[in-house]
């Protein structure tokens, strides 16, 4: 990822502990997507985010349901995995552009696999990207403010 931030995290509590870091910059209306292999370590940053927002709610991946909402925190986080879509025009069916609209976003939204759903997010939006390494344990977090 070019133009960003590297941070390597060596278990997942600091994984956790990285996306608790960057909780502390997101801002209403604020998007953030997360791309990275299945097993990655999405859900365990997005725990992070949470955390960082002060959520106390269970953070679980959303494959099955495709959107959880985390709720008392400083902010919302609206969680998406777009990962059984198959384009845009499905997520906008299901009402989801509603959540990429800063005019009416409550909180936060986190879009994993967001290529999914090429097209759908037009604002400007965060990146993370989460690589795994040849140390089962570790990972290489990108980090870049996308425009």
């Amino acid at each position: 990822m070019e133009n960003g931030i590297c941070i390597l995290t060596n278990s997942e509590q600091e994984t956790i502990a990285v996306g608790e870091k960057i909780a502390g910059v997101l801002q209403k209306g604020d998007v953030v997507i997360l791309n990275g292999d299945l097993g990655a370590g999405k859900t365990h940053f997005v725990k992070g985010l949470a955390k960082g927002l002060d959520s106390k709610d269970l953070v679980t991946s959303p494959t099955f349901t495709l959107l959880n909402i985390y709720d008392g925190g400083r902010l919302i986080i609206n969680h998406f995995d777009m990962y059984r879509l198959s384009s845009a025009e499905e997520a906008c069916e299901l009402g989801f552009e509603e959540y990429f609209d800063k005019a009416t976003m409550n909180g936060v939204s986190v879009v994993e696999w967001p290529e999914q759903v090429d097209g759908l997010i037009k604002a400007p939006y965060y990146e993370i990207e989460i690589k795994k390494t040849e140390n089962e344990n570790q990972r290489k977090i990108y980090f870049r403010r996308a425009l």
